[in-house]
């Protein structure tokens, strides 16, 4: 018998020349990896665009340099206007635009497509709105795609998920709930992707949207099953590739501020 130093340290000679031919795998590997003939670095080199340059804006202050300021810190309204055109009745203040109830929705006169999208909201007091009116108001995107505007923080706010801040109106809710209370200033911040329809006006391409609420995601990517409709279910209709940009009127104090896009 083989003592136990012996043993320990024996080779059974299958496994040996399965070692041997291992290694001799690899070298012949090694060997072809060596003679194959790689692209010079130059090839994956993409010179063909240069990224323009953008100065980064503060979280809350400032936005990049190459923004459309749509709001900012004036009160200037000269980039929107009520949807049948006549000028803004809403309040305008340096720090803040606040919706007259029964004024009607407004809109940008600059028409967008692809963009990102930053804006700031604030919903009132609640005891000012009742039923299913708390601090209601969104963001059309062309017009057509909703991204709700909501009192959401109190969670005994009687509201459909799809229907509360942070939502697709009725087709997306959050993935989180990521409310502030009511009278404090929110972020949206938005990358939308518009549709994209062929020849025959049927769609190639649907919408998508990325949302983050208060720099949380909330939407990662969601494709959009076609406009915002109350009743019934969205199906697309052609329409032309830049459409305003829409803030909602529902009957209720929300105010805004800070409102910019970047065209993508």
């Amino acid at each position: 018998m083989l003592d136990f130093a012996m043993r320990s340290t024996y080779t059974p000679p299958a496994l040996f020349a399965g070692i041997l031919l291992l290694g001799v795998s690899m070298v012949a590997t090694a060997q072809s990896e060596k003679e194959e003939k790689l692209p010079p670095p130059s090839a994956t080199e993409d010179w063909s665009f240069k990224p323009p340059l953008v100065t980064p804006g503060d979280a809350y202050a400032q936005p990049p340099s190459d923004a459309i300021v749509l709001y900012g810190s004036t009160t200037d309204l000269g980039k929107w206007e009520h949807t049948d055109g006549s000028p803004v009745k809403w309040k305008a203040e340096t720090d803040a635009l606040t919706i007259l109830p029964k004024s009607t929705d407004i809109r940008t006169k600059q028409k967008f497509g692809n963009i990102q999208l930053h804006l700031e909201w604030r919903t009132p007091d609640p005891s000012e709105d009742k039923g299913f009116n708390l601090g209601n108001s969104g963001v059309l995107i062309m017009g057509l795609y909703e991204l709700q505007i909501y009192e959401s923080w109190n969670y005994n706010t009687k509201i459909y998920y799809n229907g509360q801040a942070g939502s697709v109106y009725k087709q997306h809710a959050p993935l989180v709930n990521a409310a502030r209370k009511p009278l404090t200033w929110q972020t949206y911040d938005v990358i939308f992707e518009a549709p994209v329809f062929r020849a025959d006006k049927t769609v190639e391409k649907p919408a998508y949207m990325t949302v983050f609420h208060n720099n949380v995601l909330i939407l990662n990517h969601v494709e959009l099953k076609g406009p915002m409709v109350y009743q019934g279910y969205p199906k697309y209709h052609y329409h032309d590739p830049k459409l305003p940009l829409q803030l909602q009127e529902h009957g209720s104090r929300v105010s805004f501020r800070n409102i910019w896009v970047r065209e993508l």
